[in-house]
């Protein structure tokens, strides 16, 4: 069961991210969380001046993207060809933003990687996460990446544990992945490719692909 949550099936192609050098490193996606911010700041300097402005510090923003004037940004940060962040959207750093994805309103990120085509585009909360090529996460979604007894985060697979050795991880999520509004997943929540969650969900450990997330007793297969 291990084998599921490695980033080679939880993100099939990984040409789908600026972060692909990174993720090719590493077997499972939460060991690339504390490399994100050093990765930024070598890749940032690799890009083309013509596709690419630099502003303030270590924030690289593709020409064609469209940012939002209200928007708060804070480097290391890259957003890629045009992606989308709108109004009031808060990137606290450690942030790659895929091409062609959606920040929404009032929508915060930080340490995390969102491959293209992402779309988080209300009231959403994601970080020390990773969002897999077109992603969806619904209004008000959230990724919960702290224990309350602030412990390191262990993912369940199966009858074992897999050791992060991090106290904060957020969500892992998959190709494909839908979340319903008002979810919330649990630290070290890992949702594999183009699974769905029902809206008002509370999600923890593992979600296997192409299911339907009842609720935590209830995961079935598509049909």
């Amino acid at each position: 069961m291990k084998e599921i949550v490695q980033i080679r099936s939880l993100y099939r192609d990984l040409s789908h991210s600026a972060a692909a050098p990174l993720l090719e490193r590493f077997v499972y996606p939460w060991e690339v969380l504390p490399h994100i911010a050093e990765f930024i700041l070598q890749h940032g300097e690799t890009l083309s001046a013509e596709q690419y402005d630099r502003v303030g510090k270590d924030i690289w923003i593709a020409k064609s993207a469209h940012v939002a004037p209200s928007a708060a940004l804070y480097g290391p940060c890259i957003i890629g060809e045009g992606a989308e962040i709108r109004h009031c959207a808060f990137l606290r750093g450690n942030v790659i933003v895929g091409k062609g994805a959606v920040v929404g309103n009032s929508t915060e990120l930080k340490n995390c990687i969102l491959f293209d085509g992402v779309q988080v585009p209300h009231y959403n909360y994601v970080g020390d996460s990773i969002l897999g090529y077109r992603a969806h996460m619904g209004a008000g979604a959230i990724t919960s990446n702290v224990k309350s007894d602030k412990t390191e985060i262990r993912i369940r697979c199966g009858e074992d544990f897999l050791e992060t050795g991090l106290r904060k991880c957020g969500a892992m999520l998959g190709d494909g992945v839908e979340v319903g509004c008002n979810s919330v997943l649990n630290p070290g929540t890992v949702i594999c490719p183009n699974s769905n969650v029902y809206p008002l969900s509370s999600v923890r450990g593992i979600v296997p692909s192409d299911s339907i997330f009842k609720n935590q007793s209830t995961i079935v297969k598509k049909h």
